[in-house]
């Protein structure tokens, strides 16, 4: 397979910042006490990401009760669809990025029942188009898509380059290429966090997914700035550094905050979670629960209850209606 991509210098200095932030991962687990349900709760909010990227329509909570196995009313598909992504990732540890079996493997577990030709290539001609119906991309030739995975995968094994920089560049490649009718997105990132998950485990439970889902444009832009006039996914792989970057970050924070170091704050006796309610609001006095739940890790409902309890405390205080109105801080 040829180069896809040109280099960018600034690449070796992002991955010098991101073993760091690792390491400040590892010592954060260490201390920590709830490092099981703090990666469930990312793998699952990951999940919601991943599908809500494609137009699924569960909310943080109802995707929470999916996997959990409470009884969510909401449409079939949507539900089906969480159950199906959050099942192939937990596979994860049991998969060869590098192998064609395992890719189709993967994509029947991603779109069982969904799908007619789950776990299959696809035997037509595809488009991406935007909403407007204008063409983004044209998919490989169908009768082209077996080689071109088997050679993108081992072209994955091959290579020397940096498992971050492999992934990006694989997870594009599969954008590019189209391989399912449906699907696509979702094996995309999934494989991209299972190269990542081979080179250090703790991506299994990285918010990658997460945090592409809170820049879908600039997701979007990258895409498609990285097949404007000839392949070179240069763009792409230098937004997902970013995008990994942050999830690090998210996944620290998160770690952090379950061992009770959030230090300082505008008010005494407050736990961690209820300081990063206060500072989200301060931001953003019109966020909502659900991108309150997203940004901090947390299921909805246990934001609601703790944004509950602030304003009983009359520490915080909700104007207009839950739609439209905002939060204020009661100083």
């Amino acid at each position: 397979m040829e180069d896809f991509f040109t280099n960018n210098p600034l690449w070796c200095e992002k991955t010098g910042k991101i073993y760091a932030l690792l390491e400040r991962v590892k010592i954060s687990e260490e201390q920590s006490k709830d490092v099981l349900h703090l990666r469930k709760a990312n793998r699952i909010l990951s999940v919601g990401a991943t599908t809500a990227i494609e137009g699924n329509r569960l909310t943080a909570q109802q995707v929470f009760d999916v996997v959990n196995g409470k009884v969510v009313f909401a449409p079939l598909h949507d539900i089906k669809e969480v159950k199906n992504a959050f099942s192939a990732y937990e596979q994860i540890p049991d998969l060869d990025p590098y192998s064609v079996d395992d890719f189709l493997k993967s994509h029947r577990c991603i779109t069982e029942n969904l799908v007619q030709e789950a776990g299959q290539f696809r035997t037509v001609g595809v488009v991406v188009a935007n909403s407007r119906g204008e063409i983004l991309h044209s998919g490989a030739d169908y009768k082209d898509v077996p080689r071109l995975v088997a050679e993108l995968l081992a072209w994955g094994k091959a290579t020397d380059a940096h498992p971050i920089i492999k992934s990006a560049a694989v997870h594009f490649m599969v954008e590019h290429i189209h391989p399912f009718r449906d699907g696509n997105g979702r094996i995309g990132r999934l494989w991209q966090t299972l190269i990542l998950a081979k080179w250090s485990p703790v991506f299994e439970w990285m918010p990658v997914e997460t945090m592409i889902y809170h820049s879908q444009q600039k997701y979007y832009d990258a895409l498609q700035q990285s097949h404007k006039n000839k392949i070179d996914c240069r763009p792409f792989i230098d937004f997902m550094f970013d995008i990994i970057e942050a999830a690090i970050c998210r996944y620290a924070d998160s770690e952090k905050s379950a061992i009770g170091g959030i230090n300082g704050g505008l008010f005494g006796g407050l736990n961690a979670l209820q300081k990063e309610i206060i500072a989200l609001i301060q931001e953003n006095p019109n966020i909502r629960a659900f991108e309150m739940a997203q940004k901090l890790l947390k299921p909805v409902r246990t934001v609601e209850n703790n944004l509950s309890w602030l304003k009983e405390k009359g520490i915080i205080s909700r104007v207009g209606s839950k739609k439209t109105g905002c939060w204020k801080i009661i100083a």
